[in-house]
């Protein structure tokens, strides 16, 4: 009796011998298990142009794509799984996550782990998983934040910056140098940051960030500093910040002992004290004595809040004017 022949293999109008796919996948799982990927992503891709391909094909190409740093394909075929519906869904959405990472896309990885938290989908023993996965992404977005701002602020220091071309700028655009220049050595620039500060025309306030610049870094560099019709020669390596000057601690702890039962209105006096501590520095309050400093903030809030009532009408001006002064922040 003779044997039956198989008949020939069909996929897309392309004819293959009978067990060619097979034998193709066979060989793509063997050099997968033996870490040769390049060789099992060869094996794999030709195969997959007679196949569809199963959950477990697409799930081995799809790990091997992505230990061969093919991550573009690797993201393709995850997709393709995915698709499917596989049962082992999360595994796949991991993998599928950790490839778009690679790939920068950050955005869409927070956009879908919203997504699987919000719908709770995720079965508890993998949330953790997920959860972890999220705060890296956060981690590296936040990593890639700081590099593009480290970036920005050492083209000011390369391109040789000059106290003409910081004065040329607008006080908006002063306050966003200002805050590019918190995250490199602004050593190189310390004397552009002096002249800059000792300048009539710089905004008080603008003196002030770059004064707290100098202070954080621990540059050693006499500058003398006008404001409020005051002048003072400081040197940043003996300065304190400004929550660290005594008028602003013992200002604060009148505040907190006549405010310890209205949280309110002690939160926006304590914002307001250390805005304007920033504005008045190095020289804080001036020559007004610090309780009266501090009724007059606890005044000058209350009266925000509707509620008239007598006053120290010198020191609420003084306010003002700082309040004044620090608007720009908010540019």
């Amino acid at each position: 009796m003779k044997k039956k022949k198989k008949g020939l293999q069909v996929f897309e109008n392309v004819v293959m011998f009978p067990g060619t796919v097979e034998q193709l996948l066979s060989q793509a799982h063997e050099y997968a298990e033996q870490y040769q990927y390049d060789l099992a992503n060869q094996k794999f891709a030709e195969a997959l142009q007679y196949t569809y391909g199963d959950e477990t094909t697409l799930s081995v190409y799809a790990y091997s794509l992505y230990e061969a740093r093919d991550f573009e394909k690797a993201k393709e075929i995850c997709e393709r799984l995915l698709e499917i519906g596989p049962s082992m869904y999360f595994e796949a959405m991991e993998l599928y996550l950790t490839i778009c990472m690679q790939l920068r896309e950050f955005q869409q990885v927070e956009k879908i782990i919203e997504s699987l938290l919000e719908e709770e989908v995720i079965p508890n023993e993998q949330l953790d998983k997920f959860l972890r996965l999220k705060n890296l992404n956060a981690d590296i977005v936040e990593k890639k934040r700081v590099q593009e701002e480290q970036i920005t602020a050492q083209e000011i220091i390369d391109n040789e910056l000059s106290t003409a071309q910081f004065l040329e700028k607008t006080t908006e655009e002063q306050l966003v140098m200002a805050q590019d220049l918190t995250t490199i050595n602004v050593r190189p620039i310390a004397q552009v940051l002096k002249e800059v500060i000792e300048h009539e025309k710089t905004h008080p306030f603008i003196k002030s960030l770059l004064l707290i610049l100098l202070v954080e870094q621990e540059v050693a560099i006499d500058i003398e500093v006008k404001k409020f019709n005051r002048v003072r020669i400081v040197n940043p390596v003996e300065l304190e910040l400004p929550t660290g000057l005594p008028h602003f601690q013992a200002i604060t702890t009148i505040i907190l002992e006549q405010l310890h039962q209205e949280p309110s209105t002690l939160e926006l006096v304590q914002h307001l004290i250390t805005k304007h501590a920033i504005a008045t520095y190095p020289f804080e309050w001036l020559d007004y004595d610090d309780e009266d400093v501090a009724i007059g903030y606890i005044d000058f809030v209350r009266q925000m809040f509707g509620k008239v009532q007598e006053m120290d009408y010198e020191i609420i001006d003084f306010l003002q004017q700082l309040e004044k002064l620090t608007e720009l922040q908010h540019m």
